[in-house]
């Protein structure tokens, strides 16, 4: 997964707007707030609630 840190910063969870932090080893973003886990299909984010999966 190739997600620059700069953009990394400015990405928030779209249900609860708290940051989000890669998890590199599964291409998913991970909401630090809610918990909601985020897909990344061929490095771009999918930043919808509902293809968001809870851990």
């Amino acid at each position: 997964m190739k997600i620059d840190d700069w953009l990394l910063e400015i990405l928030a969870c779209p249900a609860c707007k708290s940051p989000l932090r890669a998890e590199l080893d599964a291409d998913e973003l991970a909401c630090t707030g809610c918990g909601l886990v985020y897909p990344v299909r061929d490095d771009i984010p999918v930043l919808l609630v509902d293809e968001a999966r809870k851990p």
